[in-house]
This record gives C-alpha cells, structure tokens and sequence, in this order.
C-alpha cells in the first residue's frame, strides 16, 4: 500500500459495501491487519510473507498453524477485492499453513453436563453477589435458544420481551435481525435473573446491556466475552469433561451446536419431516443457508445413528414387503 491510512481507508469502504449487501462484519480482522501494517511501516504491494507474520504474531498466543490458516483464510475476500485497487496485492492460498478441514466436529454436550455447568456458574463468588446468577442464567440462555455469544453479550434490556416470551436479535453476524421466541422455563430464568440483578444494581435503562460485569471499574457495563470465555475454560478445567468434539476442548460455542442437534434428534424421533422442518430452525438460529443447518446431520455422530437406524427400519419394512 502506499500509506497506512489509505489500508485503513480501504478496510473500512470494504466493510461498508459488505454490510451494504448483507454480509457478515470482519471487522476486528481486517482491522487488526491494518494496524500490523501500520507497525511494520509496510510500503508497497501487500504481501503473503507480511500476512503470514501477522497471522503468527496475532493468534492470542496460539501455536497452531491451523489457527494461522483461518486467520489468513479471512483475508481473502478482502484481499481479493482490494486488487482492482492495487493490482500486485497477493492472495495466500491453502499452501503456507495447509488446508483446512472444511469444519470441525463439535462437542455435543449431554443434558447432564449442561446442568453441572449452571450449577457450578451458580456458585461463583463472591456472594452474596450478582456473578454466579449472571453466568448461569447467560449460559443457560445460550443452551436453551442456540444464540451466539455475542448475539448472547449484545442484548440490550429492551430486546427481551418477558411479557411474550420473544428476543430481538438486533445485527447479528450476518448483518440482519431477527426474533426468537423462548420457552416459558427461559422465561422465568430470566425473569428471576432481571429481579435479582435489577435488586443489587438499580433500575435498568431500556437501552442497558441486559448481561453487565459485576466487580471493579466494569461494573455495570456490558459484559466482555474475553472475560466470559475465560471463565467458560476455567468452570470447564473444574469439571473435566471429556472432549467429543474435535476442536482443542468443548467450547461455549458448542452449546449452540448442541441446541442444534438435540431438536433435530427430537425431530427424528418423533418422525417428523425433518426436510419440511429445517428451514424453520435454520431461520430460528440465524443461519444465511439452509445448508448451514443441514451440515449436521454428517457431521455429528449422534445424528449419524438414528439416521443409520432409521435407513434400517426402512430396508427390513422394504424387504418384508418384496418377499
């Protein structure tokens, strides 16, 4: 590039006219390679050699080259749509760290280890305080409507609708919102939560986080997800779960696939059509494409064999009709 501000500038038209067509924000990404140029003092033609070293250096002190592949895998469409503005601007393939799975199989979480998790969040200190009923009651809400994160950590208190049991999910990660009905037992977890923490910090502003920190110069502000992941891996090191899945260690994002699976693996037991129904769960969610939704029945084994079972029901009824 020929100065930093104009990578910063180009960044930033790039993500408008992204979100002006409806997709997903890369923000922090693309961001966070603008600024390693900057430090660099990189002149000239962006390239593979310089990305490379951002995506090591950046990796929150990850030393998987997996990792470094997403990272760089991120780029491209930027880097792609960057060249009709600066030509010599290279793309980097599958080559410098290897290829990708296309995903990774998630941790299923069993029923009773989705329990141990809100019974132990329940119980973090210091009490009598707000914290323990702010983690269990945010990864309970996570487990029980299949919400992101950060579509979790974003609600504002006038997205939660009580009275009739509805979210808004308000630009989420594909630039669009949405509603999410609840549950009635969602309901009233977080109807005792809203009481408890409305109790301890004061009435709550309608444009409020509706999830805030609760110790130190945070209190009262939206609550960070670094710090939410942080005590996720810790509350997890106390339980010592075994890792079904195939990433490094379940993860607080497995709690969405586990959402997932286990309506699907509903559906399939009481013979619904699961054709005519993934594309209701596959709006509930968020996801752009259906496909998203249908990955799971290959690639989790718990859909696999009541699949396989179902096939061999269907056979032995074909073959006691064929003899």
């Amino acid at each position: 590039m020929s100065a930093t501000t104009s990578m910063q500038a180009r960044v930033e038209q790039f993500l408008v006219e992204r979100r002006q067509l409806g997709f997903s924000d890369d923000g922090y990404v693309l961001r966070s390679f603008a600024r390693h140029v900057h430090a660099t003092r990189h002149r000239g033609a962006l390239t593979v050699e310089l990305m490379a070293v951002w995506a090591r250096s950046e990796c929150h002190e990850s030393n998987d080259p997996r990792t470094w592949a997403r990272r760089l895998k991120r780029l491209r469409t930027f880097l792609r749509w960057l060249q009709q503005f600066e030509p010599c601007t290279e793309v980097p393939d599958d080559s410098i760290f290897g290829r990708l799975p296309e995903r990774q199989a998630p941790h299923i979480f069993s029923e009773e280890e989705i329990v141990d998790l809100l019974a132990l969040s329940r119980l973090l200190g210091p009490s009598p305080g707000l914290r323990g009923a702010v983690y269990e009651t945010l990864f309970g809400l996570i487990a029980a409507t299949g919400l992101r994160i950060g579509e979790a950590l974003s609600l504002r208190n006038g997205d939660i609708d009580l009275k009739d049991g509805m979210l808004t999910i308000r630009r989420t990660k594909f630039g669009k919102s949405r509603q999410v009905p609840m549950h009635p037992s969602t309901v009233d977890a977080l109807r005792r939560y809203c009481w408890q923490r409305d109790l301890t910090e004061g009435s709550p502003t309608e444009d409020g986080p509706f999830f805030v920190s609760t110790r130190g110069r945070r209190r009262g502000l939206p609550l960070g997800q670094r710090q939410v992941q942080r005590v996720f891996r810790d509350l997890s090191q106390q339980l010592s779960w075994g890792n079904r899945g195939a990433h490094h260690a379940p993860r607080i994002h497995d709690l969405r696939h586990t959402f997932v699976v286990r309506r699907i693996v509903q559906w399939q037991a009481q013979g619904v059509d699961i054709d005519q129904a993934m594309l209701s769960l596959s709006t509930y969610v968020g996801h752009t494409m259906v496909t998203n939704t249908y990955w799971y029945l290959s690639a989790v084994p718990e859909l696999m064999a009541l699949a396989a079972g179902r096939f061999t029901s269907f056979t032995a009824k074909r073959e006691v009709q064929d003899a």
